[in-house]
């Protein structure tokens, strides 16, 4: 895939000239003693930019570079990343290719969030690490998988505490010019801008690309012309708004995300759905094969649930996004027709029952409320392969959405558990890695799984 080259925002020493390439990838992020290479120049603007490589770069004095590009013990430091760099970004091979021999990709992973590093506030918990942490092991393994999200402007709040011990939510502006983000761009070198029907107009996001390692992670941004000042909000915050506005964003972040992909010739083979704020892919991959004419709906959406799996992470009701039958209304209203499918249909994809189980967990609304359209409830259905995040977590699941699969005992509920883990290279201390390395050999850590590691 072709890619824009990073602007050079400051004349960088010959020398030293490839930290724009390291800025621009969030490999060094994970390299014990990765910040170095940018912290070394210059600690205390390194603090000030709140270790934003890019943003350090535009804001470092010419000085200050060049008597960095003059000073052995850094440049032995520079040499030996891009060294290491330049491997791992080429490797002879990968975990992948050696287990997986022949076997082609992409999946595409889809996130409402990614915690990759603390310049970037696009996360803003456990579910957002966890893709983090997907994505830099898919980069490590070589696991061809393409990630999809939202760019958010404003990310997630800072937490301040004030004078009194309060908390305070403190938002602010990522330019994208000072973020290791580029346009993406589509087989014949335009720009990637899509667009989704929404009530009474059409909206449209442009696609960013975020290189982390060996993984692309696309994102896409409203804050874009020709939107409406409303929509170009409508990607500004994590989790922000009221439910229209997230509905909106859901529909933009499942809808647009496939349409995305399509546009940048990216035919993914699976589909993975990282909590349910994508579901509405389903939707679209299944509208893809309707109007193509060859199949039905109930025909498009089961060849469909083969190449879609569903990570499912929060145990309570609350967590689960669910959306009046008004709002769907208000959304799809144009959309169903082209799925070949009425109203009451396109409800009962996904239509909590009226009526409550006895665990307390469970999603079912109280019966004197009215019923609701759940985005996990769509996702659970629409996909072949479906799990929980840990043991636990997984028979809580199979209980929470029992209702699904009345006719089957909970145990045989069909959502398995796969328990999370981490990012080594994220999370060790550097001084751990360098005992690894003292006392497991220097290749410990492509030997992570081995039993005698």
């Amino acid at each position: 895939m072709n890619l824009i080259q990073p602007i050079q925002y400051r004349p960088i020493p010959e020398r030293i000239g490839r930290l724009n390439d390291l800025a621009y990838n969030l490999w060094w992020s994970w390299q014990p003693y990765g910040f170095r290479l940018f912290h070394d120049i210059d600690p205390p603007l390194w603090e000030i930019v709140y270790h934003n490589p890019v943003k350090f770069l535009t804001e470092v004095r010419q000085a200050t570079l060049e008597t960095a590009s003059q000073e052995p013990v850094y440049l032995a430091l520079y040499d030996s990343m891009l060294l290491k760099f330049d491997e791992y970004m080429a490797p002879a091979s990968t975990w992948f290719s050696t287990a997986h021999p022949g076997k082609k990709g992409p999946v595409a992973y889809f996130s409402a969030e990614f915690g990759l590093h603390e310049s970037l506030p696009i996360y803003s918990g456990g579910l957002g690490v966890l893709a983090g942490d997907h994505v830099k092991g898919a980069s490590d393994l070589g696991v061809p998988i393409i990630f999809v999200g939202f760019l958010y402007p404003q990310g997630y709040f800072r937490q301040v505490i004030d004078a009194n011990g309060w908390q305070e939510a403190i938002y602010t502006h990522l330019d994208f010019d000072d973020a290791p983000a580029l346009p993406a761009i589509t087989p014949d070198g335009s720009e990637v801008i899509i667009e989704v029907q929404l009530p009474g107009r059409i909206i449209y996001a442009k696609v960013y690309l975020i290189q982390v390692g060996r993984s692309p992670l696309f994102m896409l941004d409203t804050d874009i012309h020709p939107n409406a000042p409303a929509d170009r909000e409508l990607s500004a915050r994590l989790y922000g708004g009221d439910q229209d506005m997230r509905v909106a964003q859901e529909v933009v972040l499942g809808i647009g995300g496939v349409r995305a992909l399509r546009a940048m010739g990216i035919e993914p083979h699976v589909f993975h759905m990282n909590e349910g704020h994508s579901a509405f892919l389903v939707l679209e991959l299944v509208r893809e094969q309707v109007v193509k004419g060859e199949l039905s709906f109930s025909q498009a959406f089961e060849n469909v649930s083969h190449m879609l799996v569903f990570t499912t992470h929060t145990p309570v009701a609350a967590g689960n996004d669910a959306f009046s039958f008004d709002l769907i209304d208000k959304y799809f209203a144009d959309y169903w027709p082209q799925l070949g499918i009425g109203r009451e249909q396109f409800l009962n994809l996904a239509t909590q029952p009226e009526y409550k189980t006895p665990d307390p967990r469970s999603p079912i609304p109280d019966p004197n409320t009215k019923p609701l359209f759940s985005m996990t409830a769509l996702a659970l259905k629409g996909s072949d392969h479906r799990n929980g995040v840990s043991k636990l977590h997984g028979r809580v699941s199979r209980n929470m959405w029992h209702w699904l699969w009345p006719d089957r005992p909970v145990d045989q509920v069909p959502i398995e558990a796969i328990t999370n883990g981490v990012h080594t290279g994220t999370w060790l201390a550097p001084e751990l890695f360098d005992f690894y390395t003292k006392y497991l050999g220097a290749d410990w850590y492509s030997r992570l799984d081995d039993p005698a590691t």
